[in-house]
């Protein structure tokens, strides 16, 4: 798994543990020598980890749609650019370009890019495995709202083949290593 892929929050807003867990994870990827495939933002735990990756030796791959490029949101770190016209596109190449996914916390485009990867994998478009990092419990209360979804058969495969939870870093070290 050379090329990991990231979903997180572009937020500058939110607690400090998410800026710290970012970084840790863009220094783990960058020490690997392997490359980050992102939103390419400059915002929120997207830089945040871009900047630890590369200070760290490794390679950022930034999905940029349009729009972000209009507003100036383009981060400076990237070695290559992917130019997509919108986010629907963006999620594809994202997942296209990435051996791996992990959602770091976010919003409601890291929503977004979660559940577009677990659909377009229970309908056999791929078989990547997407890992949610749970840092102080944020995708607790997704995480039951799935086994619910499970519980009542409104999910017709087990999510466990696709979705991984990792409660610690070292937890997602071992998902991304294995």
């Amino acid at each position: 798994m050379n090329r990991i892929g990231l979903f997180c929050a572009a937020s500058e807003r939110i607690d400090p543990v998410y800026m710290e867990k970012a970084e840790e994870l863009g220094a783990w990827i960058g020490a690997q020598g392997k490359w980050l495939v992102y939103g390419g933002s400059n915002l929120g735990l997207m830089e945040a980890t871009a900047r630890a990756v590369k200070a760290h030796g490794g390679q950022v791959m930034g999905v940029v749609p349009t729009l972000l490029e209009e507003r100036g949101r383009v981060s400076t770190l990237l070695d290559v650019t992917f130019p997509t016209v919108n986010l629907s596109d963006r999620k594809d190449v994202m997942l296209q370009e990435s051996d791996v996914l992990v959602a770091l916390p976010g919003g409601i485009g890291t929503l977004d890019e979660i559940f577009h990867v677990l659909a377009a994998g229970s309908i056999g478009y791929h078989d990547k495995q997407i890992i949610l990092y749970n840092v102080n419990g944020f995708w607790d209360g997704l995480l039951d709202f799935l086994r619910t979804l499970e519980d009542r058969h409104f999910i017709h495969h087990p999510l466990d083949g696709r979705l991984k939870v990792a409660a610690t870093f070292d937890e997602l070290v071992s998902f991304l290593t294995d």
